[in-house]
């Protein structure tokens, strides 16, 4: 199992056990992957961590100063 931490501004649009899919997209040098329809979006990840499945489960939602974080897992 893999975890993937995505960044939310929206709340209420993904609930815990909820299965999901990622959208792929490419930099230069890296990835970044998006949670279908642009409900949150990852930090970037260099080739040796590319993500090899497009669909997972969320497994959990948190709050911080710096705003919410949606909590992935892919069966990787």
């Amino acid at each position: 199992m893999r975890r993937m931490e995505f960044t939310m501004d929206r709340e209420g649009l993904v609930e815990i056990g909820q299965e999901v899919n990622v959208i792929e997209g490419k930099l230069p040098s890296s990835y970044y992957y998006t949670i279908e329809h642009a409900i949150a979006m990852s930090g970037n990840y260099p080739n040796r961590e590319r993500l090899k499945s497009t669909h997972g489960t969320v497994v959990d939602i948190q709050s911080s100063l710096m705003g919410k974080s949606v909590i992935l897992e892919f069966d990787e």
